[in-house]
């Protein structure tokens, strides 16, 4: 069986970073592969960043490592980005780079060679829907991209990230794919959640807003609950929500009224659990790049109506998606085919994640 090393920002802060690497494995196993995530730290300068990490509120830290020691297999030693052991590469067959905005040049602690596998021959890198996060990539930073033109297959998550490759190294076959998260079903997905033991609210509109959110669009989405006898909970108050983990974030959608959101991963599982969703823009200098994935994803699936305009109507909790099915499993044998290709592995061996 091969071995396959996964390279991904490696988070205990972040939903969608810990549900797309537990996909990728997910997917990789189905494979007949040998998974494994690698820990991976920024830099050996800064031997202490595992430990800033704890100081993350207590509860929800927790919940995330609960849900990696669960659900994530990983490496036994740390990798730090400057600092790879040599003939490392050696201890895998093939190494997977993505899913997640492992590509962005704006994560300065995260961003390095380690996030292209250059310690590793050209036969053995292989990006799965990996995503750049931008919409262009600065003159300064082209030299670390460069290493786009040494790996043996590209896939990318965003059209846009498509273009960036395009750009940098005149490449033809690099593909844009599915967040891998969207590789498994409804069914595998509840496997692993866990309902938060502070959900008292039998129905509820789920705000889970990364960017700021104006006091209109706030006064707006209140007015929508109370028309609707609906509960907020804001998955982001410290007070009350902000403990739940990756297991809980897939509980707090599938049981939704309504889901309202800038995050891209928001409106992926509200897809896969088939409930309503609103998408906001991301306004803020410096965020406005994240919407390209966003655009991708309902440019896709065809669900532009998605998008928050002025206001929040009966409208927005219709789900429309009766194409979705086709749509998706089309998507999905391309993920199939582009890893069989990319991994050299023989048809007969593939089977499908349910």
């Amino acid at each position: 069986m091969k071995k396959v090393g996964i390279i991904t920002i490696f988070d205990e802060n972040n939903y969608g970073n810990r549900l797309q690497n537990y996909a990728v494995q997910e997917v990789l196993k189905s494979l007949n592969l040998d998974p494994e995530t690698i820990k991976n730290v920024k830099i050996v300068n800064d031997r202490n960043c595992l430990e800033e990490a704890k100081n993350i509120f207590s509860g929800r830290r927790e919940k995330f490592l609960e849900f990696n020691s669960e659900n994530i297999q990983l490496s036994n030693e740390i990798i730090y980005h400057d600092d790879i052991p040599e003939n490392f590469h050696e201890k895998y067959d093939y190494f997977i780079i993505g899913s997640d905005q492992i590509w962005n040049y704006n994560f300065t602690e995260r961003f390095s060679d380690f996030s292209f596998a250059r310690f590793a021959p050209k036969e053995k890198r292989i990006s799965f829907s990996a995503s750049f996060g931008i919409s262009h990539v600065p003159n300064n930073t082209y030299e670390k991209y460069e290493a786009l033109n040494e790996m043996k297959a590209i896939s990318v998550r965003e059209n846009i990230g498509k273009d960036i490759v395009k750009g940098i190294t005149g490449r033809d076959d690099c593909i844009v794919l599915l967040d891998p998260t969207m590789m498994l079903s409804a069914e595998k997905w509840a496997s692993v959640m866990k309902k938060p033991e502070q959900l008292k609210s039998k129905k509820y509109i789920l705000k889970y807003f990364l960017g700021n959110v104006s006091k209109e669009k706030n006064e707006e989405i209140e007015k929508f609950a109370k028309e609707n006898g609906c509960d907020v909970i804001d998955i982001l108050d410290k007070n009350s929500f902000y403990a739940s983990g990756p297991a809980e974030f897939l509980y707090l959608i599938k049981n939704a009224f309504l889901v309202l959101t800038d995050s891209f991963h928001s409106c992926v599982f509200s897809i896969i659990f088939d409930r309503p969703f609103l998408i906001f823009d991301r306004d803020e200098d410096g965020m406005r790049d994240m919407n390209s994935r966003v655009e991708t994803l309902l440019q896709k699936f065809e669900l532009k109506n998605k998008k928050f305009i002025n206001n929040i109507s009966e409208k927005h909790l219709e789900t429309n998606y009766e194409n979705i099915a086709s749509i998706l499993r089309k998507e999905q044998e391309k993920v199939i085919e582009f890893l069989k290709n990319a991994l050299d592995l023989n048809k007969e061996n593939l089977q499908v994640e349910g």
